[in-house]
């Protein structure tokens, strides 16, 4: 009987200490995943506006700025990927009721969609600054546009879903 009862308090104190390590665990992956939220849609959000301050000049100076500010697109790969690491980690307690989680669905095919255009857009600035630039940027900018109101969606949708 004394070993039933000190192993009890053991076994609470363990179970105590697990619950905590997984609180922290929670906060600094949702610290994460909002710092990859703030680095990928803060590089949409540049991209619109630098795109903005682009269309006032001349053809060729465009296409240079264009070319030189596609480095911000690093920033917003690692957002993604950073809120996709996180995300998986914070999406553990809803694995089992995904299927009762219809707003939840959508939200994490809109990821996979991002993760898509972000792919595809990526891929078109590398073939520009290979040659025909014109070309290639041409076709990242209704991209960039629908990546931007992707993005934007999968908040709302977070904020549905998650409170």
């Amino acid at each position: 009987m004394r070993t039933t009862g000190a192993v009890l308090p053991a076994v609470g104190a363990v179970m105590n200490s697990f619950t905590n390590l997984l609180t922290a665990m929670r906060e600094i992956m949702l610290i994460i995943h909002f710092i990859g939220l703030a680095m990928g849609l803060g590089t949409s959000f540049a991209f619109m506006f630098l795109g903005m301050a682009s269309a006032k000049m001349e053809k060729q100076d465009a296409l240079k700025f264009r070319l030189n500010i596609l480095a911000l697109s690093k920033m917003g790969h690692i957002g993604l990927t950073l809120l996709v690491i996180s995300g998986i980690f914070l999406m553990t307690p809803y694995w089992g009721m995904l299927a009762n989680m219809p707003m939840l669905i959508a939200k994490l095919v809109l990821v996979l969609i991002l993760a898509a255009l972000v792919g595809i857009i990526g891929s078109e600035g590398g073939k520009a600054k290979k040659g025909d630039a014109e070309m290639h940027l041409k076709k990242t900018e209704p991209l960039g546009k629908i990546a931007l109101l992707t993005a934007l969606l999968i908040v709302i949708l977070a904020v549905y879903v998650f409170n």
